[in-house]
C-alpha cells in the first residue's frame, strides 16, 4: 500500500474519528443526563426498547444496507461512467428511499402495539410499562426517515471523498435529545416524552446539515422517477442480502433486548449502558477507519488494483486491531470507574453500576471481534458481494441466540453480552475463511503479527493500570465526581503512554499511521487557534 494511500485513508479516518470522538462525549453526556434524570428502570427501559426499533431499521435499510450497497455502485459510476450519470443515480436511489421511507414510517405507527410485542414481549399486551412504550415507538419512528436520509447523504458524500459533515451529523441528535430532556421534558406528566421528542428534533437538525454540502457537490434534490434505471436493480439486489448480513450484529441486540425483558427490572437498561461505553472505541475508531476504507476498497475493485484492494484492507484490520485490543482491556479493568464517572448519579445509584459493569465487562470481550466484522462486511461489500456475509451472519445468529438461552440462567444480563461477544467472534472467523478463500494469496501473517504485538502491549498496559488502580491510584467516591474524574483521566493517560512504548519497543508500524489519523485533529486545532 503507498505511503499516499495509506495517508488517504488515515486521515479521511482521523477526520471521521474527530467528529465521532465529538459525538460519542456529547452522546455520554446525554446518557448522563438521562441517567441522572431518569435511572435504570421502568420509563428507562420504556425508551430504551422504543427508540432501539427506528435503530435497527436505520442500520437494517440504511446504514447497514442502503448505504454500503449503494457506495460500491455510485463509485462504479463515478469511475467508469460520468459524474452526471452517477448523479442520475443518485437522484433516482433517493426518489425511491423516499418513498419507501414514508410507507414505512406510517406503518411503523400504526403498527407499533405489535412492533412492542415482538421487540419486547416479556413486557406483556397490556399495563404501565407496555403502555409506554407503544406511546414512544409512535413518537420516534419518523425518525426512521429523517436519519435514511442522512444515511444517503453521507453515501454520496464519502464516495465523493468528503466525510466531515457526514461525521458530525450525530452530534445534532445527541444536542436535540440533551436540549429536549433539560427543558422540555419538564412540562410532560410523564416527562420521558419529552426525550422522545428530542429524537426528531435531533433528527431533523442532522438532514439540515448534510443538505447544503450535497448541494454544493452539485447533486440536485429533485425528484427522478425512473424505476428502470439499470442500476437500481443491482442496488436493490445487494441491498436484499445486506439488510441481514451486514445487521447481524443489530439482530443480536433485538435478542439481547427480547431475553432481557424477561430477566429484572433494569436488566434492558444495564445492558444498554454497557453497549453505549463499548460504542465509544467502535464508534470513534472501528466504524470511522471502515466508513474511511470502504470508497477506497470500492474503488480499488472498480480500477481491478486487487493488489492495492489487499494492501489497504490489511491496513485497516492492522489499525482497528491495533485500537480496539488496547480498549478491550482497558474498560475491562477501568469499566467500574468509568460508569461511576459517566453514570453514578441521582437515580443511578452504585447498584445500577455493579450491574451495568457485569454487561460491560462481557461485551467487552467482543470488541476486536464488532470492529474486525465491520472492516470485512465491507471488503465483500466493495467486490458488490453481499451473500457471502450472510453465511456467516446466519450461524452467528442462531449461535447468539443458542448461547443466550444457555448463559443468561447463570449469567443473568451478563450472559446475553457474553454471547454476543462469542457470536461476534465466530462471525469474525468465518467472513475471514470465506476472504481468504476468495482471495487466496491474500497474506494474513502480517495481521497476526500485528494484532499479537498489539495484545502483549496491552496486557502490559493492562497489568500496569490495574497495579495503579488497585494501590496508589485507588478512586474514592465519596471525594466527588472531579476526584473520579482526575483519577480516571489519569489512569487512561498512564494506559495510552505504556501502550504506544511497548508498541515501539516491539516495532509496530501503525504507530506511524496513528499520526496520520491525528493530523486532522491537529489541522483543525491550529486553524481554531
Amino acid at each position: 500500500m503507498s505511503r499516499t494511500e495509506r495517508e488517504e485513508v488515515s486521515q479521511a479516518a482521523g477526520t471521521v474519528g474527530f467528529f465521532t470522538l465529538l459525538s460519542r462525549i456529547l452522546g455520554l453526556v446525554r446518557d448522563m443526563v438521562v441517567a441522572r434524570f431518569f435511572g435504570a428502570g421502568l420509563v428507562t427501559d420504556a425508551f430504551f426498547v422504543a427508540f432501539r426499533i427506528p435503530n435497527l431499521l436505520r442500520r437494517l435499510f440504511a446504514e447497514g444496507s442502503l448505504t454500503i450497497a449503494f457506495i460500491p455502485v455510485f463509485t462504479e459510476y463515478l469511475t467508469q461512467k460520468t459524474k452526471e450519470d452517477a448523479f442520475q443515480l443518485a437522484k433516482v436511489v433517493l426518489t425511491i428511499l423516499s418513498i419507501v421511507l414514508v410507507v414505512v414510517t406510517v406503518l411503523g405507527i400504526l403498527f407499533a402495539p405489535w412492533i412492542v410485542r415482538i421487540q419486547a414481549f416479556g413486557f406483556g399486551s397490556s399495563g404501565i410499562r407496555y403502555d409506554l412504550t407503544v406511546l414512544l415507538t409512535r413518537i420516534t419512528f419518523p425518525y426512521i426517515f429523517l436519519i435514511s436520509l442522512v444515511a444517503f447523504f453521507m453515501g454520496v458524500l464519502n464516495s465523493l471523498r468528503h466525510f466531515a459533515a457526514p461525521a458530525a451529523a450525530p452530534i445534532f441528535l445527541n444536542m436535540g435529545i440533551i436540549a429536549s430532556t433539560l427543558w422540555i421534558s419538564p412540562h410532560f406528566s410523564e416527562p420521558i416524552v419529552g426525550v422522545a421528542i428530542g429524537v426528531l428534533m435531533g433528527g431533523v437538525l442532522q438532514v439540515a446539515l448534510q443538505i447544503p454540502w450535497v448541494l454544493k457537490k452539485g447533486l440536485s434534490l429533485l425528484p427522478v422517477w425512473m424505476p428502470r434505471h439499470p442500476a437500481v436493480k443491482r442496488v436493490g439486489l445487494l441491498m436484499l442480502p445486506a439488510i441481514f448480513g451486514s445487521a447481524i450484529y443489530q439482530f443480536n441486540q433485538f435478542i439481547g433486548t427480547l431475553l432481557a425483558s424477561f430477566l429484572a427490572e433494569g436488566s434492558v437498561s444495564w445492558l444498554y449502558y454497557a453497549d453505549r461505553l463499548v460504542q465509544f472505541p467502535l464508534g470513534v475508531f472501528a466504524i470511522a477507519i471502515s466508513t474511511a476504507a470502504l470508497p477506497s476498497l470500492s474503488r480499488e475493485v472498480a480500477q481491478e488494483q486487487l493488489t492495492q484492494f489487499k494492501n489497504t484492507l490489511s491496513h485497516a484490520l492492522r489499525m482497528v486491531f491495533f485500537i480496539t485490543i488496547p480498549s478491550m482491556v482497558g474498560l475491562i479493568v477501568l469499566g467500574k470507574l468509568i460508569i461511576q464517572v459517566f453514570f453514578e448519579r441521582g437515580a443511578f445509584g452504585p447498584n445500577s453500576t455493579v450491574m451495568t459493569y457485569e454487561a460491560l465487562f462481557y461485551y467487552s470481550l467482543g470488541l476486536w471481534a464488532f470492529s474486525g466484522s465491520r472492516i470485512l462486511v465491507a471488503a465483500f461489500y466493495a467486490f458488490q458481494d453481499t451473500k457471502t456475509p450472510v453465511k456467516a451472519a446466519i450461524v452467528a445468529l442462531v449461535a447468539n441466540l443458542i448461547l443466550s438461552l444457555l448463559l443468561m440462567g447463570p449469567l443473568r444480563h451478563g450472559g446475553l453480552a457474553l454471547a454476543l461477544s462469542l457470536a461476534s467472534s465466530l462471525q469474525l472467523c468465518l467472513l475471514i475463511f470465506f476472504l481468504k478463500r476468495r482471495i487466496v494469496e491474500w497474506n494474513l501473517t502480517p495481521i497476526l503479527i500485528s494484532a499479537g504485538k498489539s495484545l502483549l502491549a496491552s496486557v502490559v498496559m493492562g497489568v500496569g493500570i490495574y497495579y495503579a488502580y488497585s494501590h496508589g491510584w485507588v478512586p474514592n467516591p465519596e471525594l466527588g465526581i472531579g476526584h473520579l474524574v482526575f483519577r480516571l483521566s489519569g489512569l487512561v493517560c498512564m494506559g495510552v503512554f505504556i501502550h504506544f512504548v511497548v508498541a515501539w519497543i516491539l516495532g509496530c508500524p501503525e504507530l506511524s499511521s496513528m499520526w496520520d489519523i491525528f493530523k486532522p485533529l491537529l489541522r483543525r486545532g491550529k486553524s481554531e487557534g
